[in-house]
């Protein structure tokens, strides 16, 4: 039996050529999906009606957590045993923190990537407005931990070395940062395809409320689609090929810091699908309002 596929692999090759036409029309897509660029907010028109919907139409979970304080107490640093603790609870620590590095690491990159009055390139306008998606998406995160009434959340900085390391990350030239950059960005792809898989099981007994996680999630996970896409155009053969070998050590040193992960997701999976990425796993309706790489599609 042939599979028929519409899409092909996210390490697919293609030209330079392919990449400028690409950034060109990942452009002309995210000016129309995001909006305008709200820079002193770090914030986007469109993205920020979505969260003012959420926020004006909330849901609210009608089976609480069964100890509050357990999240409170691990949501930062995992205190007790994961083994001893409830999956909804592990589940929506691991958000936190997944969310948490995303922001330590976008408010460090938004420091030093020239504003929209000061972009030169086409790219550097791309990065502006892909790093207040970014913030967007923690807002987000945000609106799912207060659906489960959790409203004493606080983002804070990493430890000292982390913080540093996500400091210096994007002062790299594009030759070291490009490739982990489009890494990372597969690996929160994957991430999410996982998590609204989890959602269905584990919140399976409140229907109400993990629809509305789903809703939120998938409005995370048609920006980061096109951001993989978009990231992938930064490298060429070279890069494709680092990406394929840093991909499984960076996966698991990433969830090697969230220790609760492995009670809930299977990392090793997660590696398999990164490597397989490409598209065809992704619901129709969610890649509908999406992007994707000329070079990505049969």
């Amino acid at each position: 039996m042939i599979e028929n596929k519409t899409y092909r692999s996210i390490f697919s090759p293609c030209s330079a050529q392919e990449r400028e036409e690409n950034f060109s029309s990942y452009w002309i897509f995210s000016q129309q999906h995001a909006g305008e660029l709200l820079e002193e907010d770090k914030d986007l028109a469109n993205k920020r009606e979505k969260l003012n919907y959420f926020q004006g139409n909330p849901v609210r979970s009608r089976n609480p957590l069964p100890n509050p304080e357990i999240f409170y107490r691990n949501y930062v640093e995992f205190k007790d045993n994961p083994q001893s603790i409830d999956r909804k609870t592990l589940l929506l620590t691991t958000i936190y923190k997944f969310a948490r590095h995303e922001w330590v690491g976008i408010s460090g990159a938004w420091d030093i990537t020239p504003s929209m009055a000061e972009a030169k390139t086409l790219t550097d306008k791309i990065s502006r407005v892909h790093l207040a998606e970014e913030f967007c998406h923690v807002r987000f995160f945000h609106e799912m931990l207060k659906t489960f009434h959790l409203d004493r959340v606080e983002w804070l900085p990493l430890g000292p070395v982390k913080q540093k390391i996500y400091k210096i990350f994007p002062r790299l030239p594009g030759f070291l940062m490009d490739t982990p950059a489009f890494v990372t960005e597969l690996m929160g792809m994957t991430f999410y395809q996982h998590l609204d898989k989890l959602f269905e099981e584990v919140f399976a007994d409140e229907p109400e409320t993990r629809q509305r996680l789903q809703e939120i999630l998938h409005e995370i996970m048609i920006d980061e689609m096109a951001h993989v896409g978009q990231r992938r155009n930064f490298i060429g053969p070279n890069g494709v090929r680092a990406a394929r070998l840093m991909l499984a050590p960076l996966y698991r040193a990433f969830f090697r810091d969230i220790p609760e992960a492995k009670y809930l997701f299977d990392i090793e999976k997660m590696i398999q699908d990164g490597l397989a990425f490409d598209y065809n796993s992704v619901s129709p309706s969610l890649l509908a309002r999406s992007w994707v790489p000329s070079y990505c599609q049969v």
